[in-house]
This record gives structure tokens, sequence and C-alpha cells, in this order.
């Protein structure tokens, strides 16, 4: 009975610590006393920002098309979702309202496997994310050089990265509520759009077009296909580092997934069966960006003109969501230890994690002018790593605190929870065979690091070189197994 005592006053511990994080935004100054009780997120923004964390749209679905043919990619993102996107959604709902703290996953593996594992969690997550982010400007440019060549290449080009970086960075600054309703705003718009040319393409489908296996003499390309389909339904625990921010978690954590789910899923699908339908498959066309050519076949050059002004728009999105995760990560991290406190410091004015921000978005300039081909599957090799840690997490906290209080729990037994992430483990397992050397030694660096920055923050704790939080001392504590 003292353990279970113990396991439940986890939960509070996490909420208490982080109310206390947000009344204090920044170190004491004679104006902190100004500083207002922060907005909390709302249902309908979270739902908007874990689908701009997902997917953002139609938007890259396109060469499941070209590598697989058509039958295959819908039945690819009518099953995927199934064997992967629904057993990540859960195991985040039911750890995001068990554990309801900004850090998400951190905290996770923090409870089941210790500090060490915590902080390695971490260190894979945000480089994922961070690396990711760094592609979003690039693809923003690359969808504006079509209608202005001048940033095609040469300094127009890297001064278009640098201020829409820094302008976007900006937008995440003024606050996650404004962020949220952002992207509430760019997804209806970027989704709009495709609406449309549903409705103009129902009159032009074919069925018959939907079970094509593909052209004659076009080969397979089997990695290509899993890759798209795994990029495009990744990232449901990315939102879970925003816990802490968001309106009674335990209850709006399940409903917002659920929404996100069943919108991330539609907006692939129906688009998908229209443009399909409606046009003479040539295969080779179905490459990134082909639903604007598409729009223009079915309905004319306004609709393609309409489809690029909604991509540059999602792409807004997603560098808002991926961002908004990546600084609230680090402020998590902080709140529980393994980072200096001047990583939890927020704005004053905007009650935002500033330094998170500012680190993060760094980072993406320095990342952003690098060629990553090699760098993005890195960035999925790592994200792997953290999904099977973050599996191995979820069924040891099942075994490890079986009485701990549970808002929202997978309803199923410890063997079945097995067999629901072995499936989506075995194609992460995949997908980290098919990388090349290249990937393998930039993912060992990478993690190396991240490792050394473990063991780095435990020295300077010990000196006491620079002020750490003791949540994560206080959680240990509270954990007698």
């Amino acid at each position: 009975m003292e353990a279970t005592n113990s396991s439940q006053n986890i939960q509070p511990l996490l909420l208490q610590q982080q109310q206390q994080q947000q009344q204090q935004p920044s170190p004491p100054s004679p104006s902190s006393n100004t500083i207002k009780t922060p907005h909390k997120l709302a249902l309908i923004p979270l739902v908007f920002l874990i689908y701009f964390e997902v997917a953002g749209g139609p938007y890259g679905e396109e060469a499941a098309v070209g590598a697989a043919g058509p039958l295959f990619a819908i039945l690819g993102f009518l099953i995927f979702p199934f064997i992967w996107s629904i057993p990540e959604a859960l195991v985040t709902a039911e750890l995001a309202t068990t554990f309801p703290g900004n850090g998400g996953f951190v905290i996770w593996a923090h409870q089941a496997f210790g500090p060490f594992w915590g902080s390695l969690m971490g260190s894979w997550k945000f480089f994922s994310g961070v690396i990711n982010l760094a592609s979003y400007p690039v693809l923003c440019i690359d969808y504006l050089k079509l209608v202005f060549p001048i940033f095609s290449t040469g300094l127009p080009r890297y001064l278009a990265i640098f201020v829409s970086t820094l302008v976007l960075s900006f937008l995440n600054y003024t606050g996650l509520t404004v962020v949220g309703y952002t992207a509430v705003t760019l997804g209806v718009v970027s989704l709009l759009p495709f609406v449309v040319m549903t409705l103009v393409a129902i009159p032009k489908i074919e069925p018959s077009r939907w079970i094509s296996l593909g052209q004659e003499g076009v080969e397979k390309d089997w990695t290509l296909f899993f890759n798209t389909l795994f990029w495009n339904l990744n990232f449901w625990d990315n939102a879970s580092t925003l816990a802490g921010e968001v309106e009674q978690p335990q209850k709006t954590f399940p409903k917002a997934l659920f929404s996100a789910g069943l919108l991330t899923c539609l907006a692939y699908l129906i688009p998908l069966l229209a443009a399909i339908g409606a046009i003479p498959l040539d295969q080779e066309d179905w490459v990134d960006g082909y639903f604007a050519d598409a729009a223009e076949i079915i309905a004319g050059k306004w609709l393609k003109v309409w489809i690029e002004i909604g991509a540059v728009l999602s792409v807004f999105g997603l560098y808002e969501a991926q961002l908004s995760s990546c600084a609230y990560q680090l402020l998590g991290m902080s709140n529980l230890g393994f980072l200096p406190q001047i990583f939890g410091v927020r704005s004053k004015w905007f009650n935002t994690p500033w330094v998170g921000i500012l680190l993060s978005t760094l980072i993406t300039l320095a990342v952003a002018y690098m060629s990553f081909v090699d760098i993005i599957s890195s960035v999925n090799f790592l994200y792997s790593l953290g999904m099977l840690l973050e599996f191995a997490s979820f069924l040891w906290l099942r075994r490890k605190l079986p009485t701990l209080k549970r808002p929202f729990v997978v309803p199923m037994g410890l063997p079945w929870l097995v067999v629901m992430c072995l499936i989506p483990s075995g194609f992460l397992l995949y997908v980290m065979s098919v990388a090349t050397k290249t990937v393998y030694l930039v993912a060992a660096l990478l993690t190396l690091a991240g490792i050394a920055w473990y063991f780095l923050m435990n020295f300077c704790k010990s000196k006491m070189w620079l002020g750490f939080n003791n949540a994560g001392e206080k959680l240990e504590d509270q954990d007698l197994e």
C-alpha cells in the first residue's frame, strides 16, 4: 500500500511543479508581480497543433503513388493508420494524461527506467525534432520560388530562408494560444482548395483507376513507399510536451488525439481518391507537389495557384507546431532537472519559453543551409530509437505502476498491449535496417552527444556550477520501485 500511495503522488507533484513554473516565467524582478496568469490551450487549437505535428495536409503523400501505384497508395493510407498511427496515439493519450507535465515522453522514460533514459529520450527527440524543423523554411521558399524565381539561388534565397525563419519563430514567441488559433486558421485555409478539388473531381472519377497496381515497366520502390507513409503519419507524441499548457489535459488530450486522427486520415484519403480517380495515370508524375498539377488538370490554373498558396500556409503551420514541441520539451527537461534552470525561463510578456525558442531557432538556421538528404534520414532513425524506448516505457509503466490512476486507459491487458506495440516496433526496426552507413554514423554521433550531455549535466550539478530544479529527484523519491 505504501508503494501504491507514493505512485499516486506522482501526478499531483507534476501538476504542482508545472503551476509553479508558469507562475514564475522569469527570474524575480520588480515588475514580476504584474505578470498575468497564462491562457491555457483549448481543445480546437490543440487538435490543429497535433494535426500539424503529424500531417499539415495532403502535401507530400504523392510519392506513395509514384513508388507503388494507386491501389497500394490508397491501401497504405487506409491501413497504415491502424497499425502505426492508432497505437502511437493510444500510447500518447494514456501517458500524456497520466503524467500531464511539459516534457511528455521525457517524463515517461524517466518514470519507467530512470533519469539516464529520460535524458537520452530527450536528446533523441530534440535532435529529430529540431533538425526536422529546419526543412520547413526551405520548403516554404521552394514553393515561393515557383512564383518568384529570384528566390531560386544565391543571396536572395539565403536571406529569404533567414527572414522567414525569424518571422515564424517570433510568432511562436507571442504565445501558445496565438500559435494554436493560428494553426486553426492555417489548417482550414490550407485544406479548402482540396475540398474544392474533390467536389470538382467527383463527376470525372472513374473508380476502376483506384484498383490499378501501377503502370507496366515502372518498378515498385518499397523503401520510398514505406518512408512516405512513415513520414506522413508520424509524430503523434510530439504534442505531449505541451501537456502542461493544456486546459484539463486528462480530458482534453484523448479528445484532441481522436479528432486530429480522424482529420488527418480524411485529409489524406479524400484528395488522394479524387485525384487518382479523375486523372489518367502517369505514375512518374506522382512526386512531391503533384497535387498542384492535378488541380490544374481537374479545375484550371486558379486552383493550382490556390493549392500552392495552401502549401506555403501549411508549412507555416508545420513550423509553428514543431517549434512549440521543441521549445516546450526543453522547458519540461529544465523543470525535471535534466537541463539548467535557464532553459525554463519564460518571457515576462508572453509567458513562452523564449530560451528554448531561441536555441531551436539558432539550430534551425544552422541546419537550413545544409544538404540534408542523409540528415533527414538520420532524423527518422533517431525518431525510431525514441519510439522504441517510448513503447518500452509504456509497457514497463503498466507493469511497474499497475495501480497508478490513469484518466485514460488503453482498454487492453498487458499481453495484448505487447502485441499492439510489437507491430509498429517491427516497422520501426525495418526503417532502421534500410538506413545507409552515413545515417548510422550521424545517429551514433548524436546519440553519443546525448549521453555525454547527461554526464556533463550531472558533473555540473555535483560542482554546483549551474542552477537546476530538483523536480526529477522528487519524482525519483516518489517511485519506490
